[in-house]
Formats: C-alpha cells, structure tokens, sequence
C-alpha cells in the first residue's frame, strides 16, 4: 500500500535488542532517529526487539531505558514489546502460506553447508545463498522446520521494488540476491525481516532511520511490504559510528558500553551533544578491552 510518508506525521523509531549492553553506535543512532523526528514535529518510538527468548534479559530492557534517560532522549508513548505482538507476526505468515509463498526447510547449518559444498551456490549480502533444498519437497512433521520464503515466487507477485532513500535518493531493489530467506525460525518466532517490518507498519513509522549496514535488506522489507499491502515508508541509512579500524561498533566485539560511561559519571548528554558533532567524546575507548 503506497502512500506519501509526507503526507503523515513523521514518525522514527529506535528498536533495540535486550541481548547486550548498548554502545556509542546504538547512541549515535537513537539520536538519528529521535532528532530527526523532533526537528519534524513527529514522534519518536522505543521497540524492544526482545522475541529471541534465549537471548533476550529483562535486567537489558532496565538499562535501554537507563541509557536512554541518560543521553537525554526522551520517546513518545509506551515502550513496545515485539513479544506482545507474535499473533500478529503469525497471522501473516498464514497470509503468505495462503498465497502460496513460503515453504517448512528443515535443514540444519549442517545440510546447508554440505549442499553449498557439493554444487556452487550464488553469494548474497549475507554469504553463500541457500541452495532451495527443500522447496517444492515433503517435509518429515516429526523435524523441527522454519519457513522459508519462496523469493522467485514472491517477486513475481510483488512486482518492481523501489523505494526512497533520503541521501541516496530514489532506489529500486533486489531482493533476489537473498535467495530464499527465512521468516519464521525454528528456536524464535518472526526472523527480523518479518517482525521488524510488521512493526514499522503497526507503529506507522513514515521514516525508517537506520545505519547504511542494513541499506541492502531494505529491498526485501519493501517486498514483504508490497506482498502483504503495507503502508510504505522512507528510508534514511545514517553512516555508521566505527572504531579505529574503520570497523562498526558491535556487542560481539565488546564495543565500550553506555553503561560503563553511567556508571563512570560522564555526562550522557554531553556525550550526546559529541556524537551529533561527529566527534569521539574525550577520554572514551570504543573498546571493552
């Protein structure tokens, strides 16, 4: 469903999981988000992407919201919950397996190596791109199964995906060289493509603000958009904050957390005041180490 994200309210959001202390990057993008929204007169929005029930801790939610506090941002309405609203991730994956658009895979990590070593696959954004080998097959019920999107399929129906970038202008996508993604896990519920783009929709965000890393997996929201007649944003994909090595800061590679700053006395907004400027706030390590 196409309409003018001028033509509403602008609203952003700052969805976050609670699987991990939040650094200068997760910063750096909640003040994207949140000063682009009140420069508009708009809404800003917390989503807690806390569906991954093996990794997500209540004590993380405590401190997403610590840390917000202390940068001195403040969001409009309620905190949202992705686990309150896995009915409705689920009523649309009964949509597209109505359209005849998604299959149960039950390969393991395992089976998808293997089948990728034996015939040479296709590389997407994300590495080595499934090889399609339960599509069309008989699944075991008895095995535990994700569901996988039929992307041919999908693409078909969905038509062109275009959308609008706020830096790099008007784009259209290819949401092929993803190949068959899954929508639906087997250990979680929604994968991230599905909840995520639900969410958006549900909360009416007219402009997705987000680090140019995901810039590519926006042509697959948009066809999740176009299939299940979603209202369509615009996009900004921000530049990202990185260590000295040029590489994004990420929990994985223990970037210094907003947590060890609070608990140091620094000044969260004066911090915040730094990052708008694009300068690294003094005296600060991008690493945990």
């Amino acid at each position: 469903m196409s309409q003018d994200p001028k033509a509403r309210i602008v609203t952003t959001r700052f969805a976050p999981s609670p699987n991990g202390h939040l650094h200068l990057g997760h910063a750096y993008a909640a003040i994207c988000a949140h000063d682009f929204a009140r420069a508009h007169g708009g809404r800003f929005l917390l989503r807690i992407e806390d569906i991954d029930g093996t990794r997500s801790r209540p004590e993380f939610v405590g401190g997403i919201l610590a840390d917000m506090q202390w940068l001195g941002l403040c969001f409009d309405g309620d905190v949202i919950f992705q686990s309150a609203r896995v009915d409705s991730y689920r009523q649309a994956l009964e949509q597209l397996h109505a359209m005849g658009l998604v299959y149960k895979c039950i390969c393991t990590r395992g089976d998808i190596a293997a089948a990728i070593q034996a015939k040479a696959v296709r590389h997407g954004p994300d590495g080595p791109v499934y090889p399609g080998t339960c599509r069309g097959r008989d699944v075991p019920a008895d095995k535990p199964y994700c569901w996988r999107l039929d992307m041919g399929k999908a693409l078909d129906r969905a038509g062109p995906i275009g959308w609008t970038d706020l830096i790099a202008g008007d784009q259209f996508g290819d949401a092929a060289q993803f190949g068959d993604i899954v929508l639906w896990r087997k250990d979680a519920p929604a994968s991230y493509h599905l909840a995520a783009t639900l969410d958006d929709a549900a909360d009416e965000i007219t402009y997705i603000v987000r680090g140019k890393d995901l810039f590519a997996y926006t042509a697959v929201h948009r066809l999740l958009q176009n299939l299940l007649g979603l209202l369509q944003p615009a996009y900004w994909h921000h530049e990202l904050f990185c260590d000295d090595n040029g590489e994004k800061l990420a929990k994985s590679r223990s970037s210094a957390a907003l947590s060890a700053l609070r608990a140091g006395g620094r000044d969260g907004k004066e911090i915040a005041q730094m990052l708008r400027s694009g300068k690294l706030p003094l005296g600060i390590s991008l690493s945990n180490s």
